[in-house]
C-alpha cells in the first residue's frame, strides 16, 4: 500500500490556502475527507476523489486531521464544539494544525488533545496559494516525534520541504520568526528598490541583478512582479502581517529579546494600513516608499519571472 493511501485523512478549512494543500492531498490519491463551513467551496475537490460532509464531526473516523482555519478559537471550535470533530463517532490519532495563533492558543489545544490521547502536530507553513500550487510550500512542525513521522509522507505530499523542530509549540515560534523576517525583508526591498528608481535605474532592471546576486532569494524573486509592475492581489494582508509582527514584538519582550528593526517595520506597516493600503497585499510598502520619496509609482509593464516556475 502506498505510503499516502495508508491513512484515512481529514480536513477541516477550504480558504485560499486550505483549497491548494487538500487539492494536492486528493490528486496525490490520498483518502481525504473534507469539511468547509461554506460546502460549495470545497466540492470542486470531489472531482479528484475527496469525500466532503456536512460537519466536522463527520471526520471522527480518520486517523489525521489537519485543520487550516482562521483563528485559534476556529481550530478549538471545528474540534470541540457542538458539532465539532470529537462530537463525532471515533477519535482521530493526531490533529496537525497550520491555522496561524498564537503560543498560548497552541497550548491549550495541545492539552485538551492530549486528555483524549490525540497527538498535536503544530504546522504553520511558509508560502500561498501560488507557492502550494508550484509545489514549493515548507512546513516547520513541532509536536510529538512519533506522530511527526506518522504525518511526514502527507506533508511530503502537500510542499517541497519539511522541518521538524522539536516538542511542543517551537514551530510557532519559528513562524513567528519567519514572518518578522517577511515584514523587515519587504521594507528594504521597498527601499533599496525606490533608491535605485529614484537615481535612474528602473525596477525591474534592479531586482533582476539584485535576484541574480548573493542577496537574491526566492522571496525576492517572487515579490518582483509585484514591486515592477504594482500588481497588489493579496498574498498576506497588511493587518495580518501586523498581527504576526505583535505576537513576535511580544515574544520578544517575553524573551528579553530587543527587536529595534521589527518594532520600525511594525510602525511603517501601520502606517500602510492608515494611508489606506489595508485592502492590498503587504507587497504595497513599496508605494508607501514612493510617495515618501517623492515619487509618482507607476506600473513598469515588463514581463518579469516570479522563480516558481
Amino acid at each position: 500500500m502506498s505510503d499516502v493511501k495508508k491513512h484515512k485523512l481529514g480536513w477541516i478549512g477550504i480558504g485560499r490556502m486550505g483549497y491548494a494543500m487538500a487539492e494536492r492531498l486528493a490528486k496525490a490519491g490520498c483518502d481525504l475527507t473534507v469539511y468547509n463551513r461554506t460546502r460549495e467551496k470545497a466540492e470542486p475537490l470531489a472531482k479528484y476523489g475527496a469525500k466532503i460532509v456536512g460537519r466536522p464531526a463527520d471526520l471522527a473516523g480518520c486517523d489525521i486531521v489537519f485543520t487550516m482555519v482562521s483563528t485559534g478559537d476556529d481550530v478549538k471550535q471545528v474540534l470541540e464544539g457542538k458539532d465539532g470533530v470529537f462530537a463525532g463517532n471515533g477519535t482521530p490519532k493526531i490533529v496537525v494544525d497550520s491555522t496561524s495563533i498564537s503560543i498560548e492558543d497552541s497550548t491549550e489545544i495541545r492539552k485538551a488533545l492530549a486528555a483524549r490521547g490525540v497527538k498535536l502536530l503544530a504546522a504553520p507553513v511558509s508560502g500561498n496559494a501560488k507557492v502550494i500550487k508550484a509545489g514549493k510550500l515548507t512546513y516547520c512542525i513541532s509536536g510529538p516525534a512519533d506522530a511527526y513521522e506518522v504525518a511526514k509522507p502527507y506533508l511530503d505530499a502537500i510542499g517541497a520541504g519539511v522541518s521538524y523542530v522539536g516538542e511542543g509549540e517551537l514551530s510557532r515560534i519559528a513562524k513567528i520568526a519567519h514572518n518578522v523576517f517577511l515584514a523587515v525583508t519587504i521594507q528594504s526591498l521597498a527601499e533599496i528598490t525606490i533608491l535605485a528608481q529614484k537615481a535612474g535605474m528602473s525596477r525591474a532592471a534592479f531586482l533582476d541583478f539584485l535576484n541574480k546576486s548573493v542577496m537574491g532569494s526566492t522571496f525576492s524573486r517572487y515579490k518582483t512582479p509585484a514591486l515592477v509592475n504594482l500588481d497588489m492581489s493579496v498574498t498576506f494582508t497588511p493587518a495580518l502581517l501586523r498581527k504576526d509582527i505583535d505576537l513576535g514584538l511580544d515574544a520578544g519582550r517575553e524573551l528579553e529579546v530587543p527587536m529595534p528593526l521589527t518594532s520600525v517595520a511594525r510602525d511603517l506597516v501601520q502606517t500602510l494600513i492608515g494611508n489606506g493600503y489595508g485592502a492590498e497585499d503587504f507587497a504595497a510598502l513599496i508605494k508607501l516608499q514612493a510617495r515618501a520619496s517623492g515619487i509618482e509609482l507607476k506600473s513598469e509593464n515588463v514581463q518579469v519571472g516570479d522563480g516558481l516556475h
